[in-house]
């Protein structure tokens, strides 16, 4: 997300999205309780706002004019670590134990067809092997995925990915994530191709990539 800093809990705005996390707090409010001063406190919201990280609340106290206060958007929220990968490691491991690899497989193979099929529909159909490529890299980078386009020196295609949204999981369970939800994904979103997977970031790798055979 681009509104979203690498770091976003660190430094004064970082402290800021912390307190904003526990109740919507004025500026004057924040600047106390970091303490700086409340223009400082101002211009950092303001910026904030401006990213889409906090929104402006009025509550009316009394007699007067209402209080603006600030609190976190949905975005803002999303700021925070978050631990998915704890959840799903646990689930794949109970999944492993109660109905073995091959169940296991079968499912992720139809979860990543079925996720496929809807982000699929944001690429357009038809279209030169290279358009359908530069289609599928898109679609990756809009679910996370720092992607780009090769050319081989033979003339292949070659998608290359530099970073993984699935990438915990993937140093845990390396065969359920890359080669076979990874590779089920690629294929279904691309249509009608082959898809090798040359090396990934969950096998050790410094990067994904996917040999592209298009028909």
């Amino acid at each position: 997300m681009d509104a979203v800093d690498a770091q976003p809990l660190e430094g004064t705005r970082g402290r800021i999205l912390e307190e904003l996390a526990v109740a919507p707090r004025t500026a004057r409010d924040l600047a106390r309780k970091i303490g700086i001063q409340e223009s400082a406190a101002r211009g950092h919201l303001g910026r904030m706002e401006e990213r889409g990280l906090v929104t402006p609340t009025f509550r009316r106290e009394g007699v007067g004019r209402p209080r603006k206060r600030y609190a976190l958007t949905p975005l803002g929220q999303e700021v925070f670590p978050k631990k998915y990968d704890l959840i799903l490691d646990a689930l794949v491991d109970e999944l492993l134990s109660r109905e073995g690899e091959g169940y296991v497989s079968a499912l992720f193979a139809e979860a990543a067809e079925r996720m496929g099929r809807a982000v699929a529909k944001e690429i357009p159909p038809g279209g030169t092997a290279e358009e359908r490529s530069r289609g599928l890299v898109a679609a990756l980078n809009r679910l996370g995925f720092r992607s780009s386009l090769e050319r081989t020196p033979d003339g292949q295609i070659r998608i290359v990915r530099t970073n993984c949204v699935f990438r915990r999981s993937a140093l845990s369970h390396p065969y359920l994530l890359c080669e076979v939800f990874d590779k089920h994904l690629t294929e279904t979103l691309l249509g009608e191709a082959g898809v090798d997977l040359e090396g990934s970031i969950g096998q050790g790798g410094l990067r994904c990539t996917h040999l592209i055979q298009l028909a």
